[in-house]
């Protein structure tokens, strides 16, 4: 399960010397939007250290790269080399940039005799969320997920949620479509500090399927693991559900609904025993 994933600066310090005790399933270092230029490389450097740091409790590590050419490929490698699980790989456009980095890291994994790195793909421009499911199609996606503020901006409109349903929606469904992992809630993730705002958006972003989602304070860390985890009354329908298809065969009824082969396996789901 990735229900959190705390962004924090690979350039602070601060942030990473505390980012192991958030509580978050992943967290993503990043070398992108929250890193000056003038940083960049010293952030890079010190994924060596902060990589394994901030994963010490067992929250899988990410690190968002930039897109940029001429940095992409060397914060690949840094990020292989410190051993993160993944990249987030912002500004995504086409499956070439996927298959180039597969290609780069596999020269840099063998030696090492490390796991083949996933792709989380960060769509951000209305261009990218038309092609999503050629995105997800790309080698290593493991999952993808929407840049709410850089495709507002791209789209010349308000982050809000009324503009930003429709076209994460369709990045998660490309995402199921594929049988990937889709993160994202259905609002902008910057306005950190509406906790009602987030917890409804999460169990929103639940109901329509989403595995997790990303912030950038640790404040909203637990709002979202509650909110990415079945409630007590999920966890005891489903048990009921899964007990009773043992006895029955076909189609049953409990709690007035009936129950067939597709329930089923929503409970099993549910229970995480598909």
């Amino acid at each position: 399960m990735m229900r959190s994933l705390l962004y924090v600066p690979a350039s602070s310090e601060r942030f990473i010397a505390k980012a192991h005790e958030r509580g978050a399933d992943a967290i993503i270092l990043d070398l992108e939007d929250s890193v000056l230029p003038a940083d960049k490389l010293s952030a890079r450097a010190a994924l060596a250290e902060a990589v394994p740091g901030v994963g010490r409790n067992g929250a899988k590590v990410f690190v968002r790269i930039n897109a940029d050419a001429d940095l992409m490929f060397a914060d690949a490698e840094a990020a292989c080399r410190a051993g993160a699980f993944g990249l987030y790989v912002p500004k995504a456009r086409e499956a070439r940039t996927f298959a180039d980095l597969a290609t780069f890291l596999r020269t840099i994994e063998a030696p090492l005799r490390r796991a083949e790195m996933g792709f989380v793909a960060l769509i951000e421009d209305p261009g990218a969320v038309l092609d999503a499911r050629l995105i997800a199609r790309a080698p290593r996606v493991m999952g993808l997920s929407a840049g709410g503020e850089d495709l507002a901006l791209a789209l010349g409109a308000e982050p809000v949620p009324e503009v930003l349903r429709l076209p994460k929606l369709l990045i998660h469904y490309a995402a199921k479509a594929e049988g990937l992992l889709s993160f994202g809630m259905l609002r902008s993730t910057a306005d950190y500090a509406d906790h009602e705002a987030i917890t409804e958006a999460a169990r929103e972003a639940r109901m329509h399927g989403f595995d997790g989602a990303t912030c950038v304070h640790p404040a909203v860390v637990a709002l979202l693991n509650d909110g990415f985890s079945p409630s007590a009354v999920q966890l005891d329908w489903a048990e009921r559900v899964v007990q009773a298809a043992r006895t029955n065969a076909g189609s049953f009824v409990i709690d007035g609904r009936m129950v067939d082969a597709p329930v089923v396996a929503r409970a099993r789901r549910i229970l995480g025993v598909e």
